[in-house]
């Protein structure tokens, strides 16, 4: 088993307007999450946010804490949430198990317990992402599918963006501390995604592309709402969306996207909107 962990520095808004493309990707985007028998995560230092992923394939991946958490469990100090993406998987929280199938998720919060992934069957592989923060008190485990969700149903065909989505990982769901997760589904047709854009100075994000054919790609638009750059992005990548920068993308076909943020604020309505004719 290995585990990987980078660590990302944050950017000044002033700054990321000189980026060229290389230098945006090296801060943004996140490549290389989903890898056979690996865990692999970024710690970004806006609001200490964690994205990563495990792919149990031929043994048991345990979720050790890296380095920088100087800490006996990953949760000592943090909540965690999963969302499997693959395969069934089981995931185990202490001496509890909990099976996990496809688009569905769990919530585990702070405390002092070990944590680990594997899959149902090693021909089709759980691949779980998370998402993880800081967190101030316990408040348990939780299970979640998308039948317990609270569902928003947005957008139309005509405007490309139909869509579904899926509030998974919210405090109207578990008792989180201040981490959200959802899932939201492209219809058929459909290509943009949180349109109009909006920024939330309360909190940042982190958006995780999936269920793109390999010949598919999505354009993800980031910055300042009047210095919008973006960045070509493929299968099971993710990007860092800091509290100055829009979260919007388009793709050359529909997909899904796991939506992941944390900050000072848990309304998951509070935003601020840009009209598309305020772009830059």
């Amino acid at each position: 088993m290995r585990i990987h962990c980078e660590v990302r520095y944050p950017s000044h808004q002033d700054d990321a307007k000189h980026y060229d493309t290389a230098t945006l990707r090296q801060h943004y985007l996140v490549e290389n999450i989903m890898v056979a028998d690996e865990i692999n995560m970024v710690y970004s230092m806006f609001d200490r946010i964690i994205a990563g992923g495990a792919v149990p394939v031929k043994e048991e991946l345990t979720l050790t804490p890296p380095e920088i958490l100087r800490s006996e469990f990953f949760t000592s100090r943090r909540e965690l949430g999963i969302i499997n993406v693959g395969g069934e998987g089981i995931v185990k929280v202490g001496d509890e198990e909990f099976t996990i199938p496809y688009k569905e998720a769990i919530y585990i919060g702070r405390g002092d317990r070990h944590v680990s992934f594997r899959s149902v069957d090693q021909e089709k592989p759980a691949h779980f992402y998370f998402n993880s923060a800081t967190a101030h008190r316990e408040t348990g485990v939780k299970q979640v599918s998308k039948k317990d969700a609270v569902v928003m149903h947005l957008g139309s065909l005509e405007e490309s963006n139909e869509r579904t989505i899926n509030r998974l990982l919210v405090k109207e769901v578990v008792p989180c501390c201040q981490l959200q997760m959802g899932m939201t589904e492209l219809a058929p047709g459909s290509t943009w995604n949180t349109m109009p854009a909006h920024t939330h100075d309360r909190r940042m994000e982190v958006y995780f592309y999936f269920e793109l054919p390999e010949d598919a790609a999505v354009c993800h638009f980031m910055g300042q709402p009047q210095e919008t750059r973006h960045l070509w992005m493929h299968n099971e990548q993710a990007v860092i969306s800091p509290q100055w920068s829009i979260h919007s993308a388009c793709a050359t076909r529909n997909y899904t996207f796991i939506w992941g943020m944390c900050g000072e604020n848990d309304d998951y309505n509070d935003m601020d909107w840009c009209a598309a004719k305020d772009l830059r």
